[in-house]
């Protein structure tokens, strides 16, 4: 049976949620999350330097560097429409609500792969191989392609809204109802990511460049390699 999408949203965040408390109760664990985190963005940006640079692709790629790799907390946003879910389903249009449970969905097999590749680090300190190593004692090939999958999801959700010429002014005018509601965190995400993907001027290669490239280095760790990938 098919989970109604507010439920499927809450659960997501009930599953961040419990993560984040994990890692309060696991003395040090926060802390070896966030080195991991930042290690994380900084092979984003390693990986993606030339769309750094890419007059066209720079923005984008700093906004999925930010919004999806980073280590930003984003305990305020999900704490806000954890609490209105129902409010954004109402006050959202179906494709934008379809997108945040992307989002959501995305949001919690990170957290929980971040956590075990945290505990599985332990003490040592976050380098190539170290990575490497925590990256195979978690394994989970399937939930490492559905993050990618998810990422890449939210992409072309973005990527399919900036073609619907109505949404960017819709947007606009929920910005009172959603800070009303308490969902001004959400608001700013979905604007950001609506302008970046609109001045793109399409997303395909773009999103076909993350995925071939976030592919190839998932299978090289597991194959035991893809150091020279690694900062």
């Amino acid at each position: 049976m098919t989970r109604p999408i507010e439920d499927e949203i809450l659960h997501h965040l009930t599953e961040v949620d419990a993560q984040r408390q994990l890692r309060i109760d696991e003395a040090g664990l926060e802390a070896r999350v966030q080195a991991l985190k930042l290690y994380q963005q900084r092979r984003f940006s390693l990986t993606y330097a030339d769309l750094l640079l890419s007059p066209r692709y720079e923005a984008a790629t700093t906004f999925f560097l930010r919004e999806l790799y980073g280590p930003g907390d984003f305990s305020r946003r999900d704490a806000q429409f954890a609490r209105v879910v129902p409010a954004l389903v109402r006050i959202f249009p179906s494709e934008v609500v379809a997108t945040v449970a992307q989002l959501a969905a995305l949001h919690a097999i990170s957290e929980d792969l971040d956590t075990r590749m945290a505990q599985a680090l332990g003490q040592e300190p976050v380098q190539a191989k170290s990575y490497q190593a925590a990256w195979c004692a978690c394994g989970e090939p399937g939930l490492r392609q559905q993050q990618i999958d998810l990422t890449l999801a939210v992409g072309v959700s973005l990527d399919k809204l900036t073609r619907k010429p109505l949404l960017r002014q819709a947007l606009r005018m929920m910005r009172g109802p959603a800070t009303a509601a308490g969902l001004s965190e959400l608001q700013s995400f979905l604007e950001r990511g609506f302008d970046t993907f609109k001045a793109m001027r399409g997303a395909d290669e773009f999103l076909d460049t993350v995925r071939s490239r976030e592919e190839a280095l998932a299978a090289a760790l597991f194959a035991g390699g893809g150091l020279n990938q690694l900062p």
